[in-house]
């Protein structure tokens, strides 16, 4: 079968990085073709090629087997045929489902006025041929859930007659069920002839939606497999260059005293009568399901929510956390689970995001040591292993993986004794991960306390010293690193009402497609 869209030798240099160096990419009417990589690999500028954001400096583009320009804008794919959907979904929050769809290209009645009936009309039928028959096209997008938002998008591409889709991390924000239904969505498009390019961390999602996958590593094409005649060991080595046995680099660290204790503390209705101590050179993981009120723990203990009653003790004295400032002065730091609109100023700077919590001691009089704040930014660059091509790229430009390592090292320079660290990993490709990791290891072997809240039950088990179980506001459960299993952490996460072992089950699906708990 012939490809409908076909890239070779593509290349693309922005200033100081290459971006892309002779990859080649195609794929068939019909089939889900998997991109993967690191991080940094590529994928994000190849997409961008694809759908006329960016030009190539190199490489030759064919559409139905004829050779043509590269695109020169996203309006001149969209004639061609080619619809995006970013992860940061690109929508009207206060225009109706309808008005989105067919946003730039409305129908019209003979005087050149929209037809709003029609509009609708056209809308509901788009929606039905997707078989989505309860949402209503009137509805304010801005009220609509983020699994029926894309949905909209999904939409609004086949009203554009797309027979290319490309889905950029498409699962990273929707619950289990929106899952599902996006699944069921991606193969009624497949049995239409829609051909579409699929992007995803989460390798279990190409195992079980994509025919083909092909892996980018440094921005360099390095194979393209069925995915019936590969495995996930097989896909991982690729995208990092070498075997990733060990996702979890636990190194042993001296556990000593109590660094972090709270006592009955209570914020309701999340927080209630909780007891937790993390001690010097230990990683204790916060497990637990939707609604359980791990991140509202953490924010409570950082004083983003501060504590209605309780204690919290640092170094065995009672403190008061009324603020953040004082949990900072008190060197507790808090790596928040939302790193784009809580962890980071993405407009700014990498050297202005690492320095936001040092800002005090950078300061001279009025003015800020900028020299300080650029060696402080070129040290954690160093350490953390952040893939820049200077201290001044602005974060958004980053990679996600990346964006992570400058939150991180945000507060890695304010010096902290006690980090807490909300799903560290989420988002961030497993070479991604395995770095994290291996830091929280290595500040876990120099006497930090580490609080590590995680959906997935892997990274539970195979980084912490200690597993502390939440259910609905309360600690419901401890163990060790030696007694924790999936089978007990898991049954301790769900009400065991309806029998243990089918709690469990129930548990263990949940966390290992990345349900995020509260």
């Amino acid at each position: 079968m012939q490809p409908i869209l076909e890239l070779t030798n593509i290349s693309k240099r922005f200033p100081g990085v290459q971006a892309l160096q002779n990859v080649r990419f195609d794929v068939l009417p019909g089939e889900v073709h998997a991109l993967i990589g690191e991080n940094g690999a590529g994928k994000s500028t190849l997409i961008k090629i694809i759908s006329g954001v960016y030009k190539p400096d190199e490489g030759t583009l064919r559409l139905d087997g004829q050779e043509r320009p590269p695109f020169s804008n996203p309006r001149e794919a969209q004639a061609a045929g080619i619809a995006t959907i970013y992860q940061e979904l690109s929508l009207y929050p206060e225009l109706s489902a309808a008005e989105n769809i067919f946003m730039g290209h409305a129908p019209r009645t003979r005087f050149g006025a929209v037809d709003w009936g029609k509009m609708r009309r056209e809308a509901r039928e788009l929606l039905a041929s997707l078989e989505i028959h309860d949402l209503d096209v009137n509805r304010k997008i801005g009220t609509l859930s983020v699994g029926n938002r894309q949905r909209i998008e999904i939409a609004k591409a086949l009203s554009l007659n797309a027979r290319i889709l490309v889905m950029d991390e498409p699962t990273a924000a929707l619950t289990e069920a929106d899952v599902e239904q996006l699944f069921r969505i991606v193969r009624l498009l497949q049995d239409r002839g829609v051909a579409i390019i699929y992007i995803s961390h989460r390798l279990q999602e190409i195992f079980t939606l994509a025919d083909r996958v092909t892996v980018l590593r440094d921005g360099e094409y390095v194979a393209t497999r069925r995915v019936a005649d590969t495995s996930e060991p097989e896909l991982i080595s690729m995208m990092v260059g070498r075997t990733v046995d060990d996702l979890f680099p636990k190194l042993p660290a001296e556990i000593g005293e109590p660094l972090l204790e709270v006592r009955d503390l209570w914020r309701r209705p999340y927080t209630l009568g909780v007891n937790l101590t993390v001690r010097a050179g230990e990683i204790v993981g916060l497990a637990g399901l939707i609604g359980s009120g791990r991140s509202e723990l953490a924010q409570t203990i950082f004083g983003i929510t501060p504590a209605q009653s309780g204690q919290i003790l640092i170094e065995g004295k009672p403190v008061r956390i009324r603020h953040p400032g004082d949990a900072m002065r008190l060197g507790i730091a808090y790596v928040p689970e939302e790193r784009g609109s809580q962890g980071l100023i993405r407009q700014m700077t990498i050297r202005q995001n690492i320095s936001l919590a040092v800002l005090r001691a950078l300061t001279r009089g009025p003015f800020i040591d900028r020299q300080g704040e650029k060696s402080l930014a070129e040290r954690m660059i160093d350490t953390l292993n952040i893939r820049a091509y200077s201290t001044t790229q602005i974060v958004n430009k980053l990679s996600g993986g990346n964006q992570q390592k400058v939150v991180v090292g945000k507060w890695l320079a304010s010096k902290p004794r006690i980090l807490i660290m909300d799903e560290p990993t989420r988002g961030i490709d497993v070479g991604a991960k395995a770095e994290v990791h291996r830091l929280m290891s290595q500040l876990a072997q120099q006497g930090m306390a580490i609080l590590m809240i995680s959906s997935e039950m892997p990274e539970i088990l195979g980084m912490s010293d200690r597993v502390v179980v939440m259910r609905e506001g309360r600690v419901v459960g401890e163990f060790s690193r030696e007694e924790a299993t999936q089978e007990k952490v898991a049954t301790a996460m769900m009400s065991v009402e309806n029998g243990a072992s089918n709690a469990a089950e129930l548990a263990v699906d949940a966390v290992q497609t990345g349900v995020k708990g509260g």
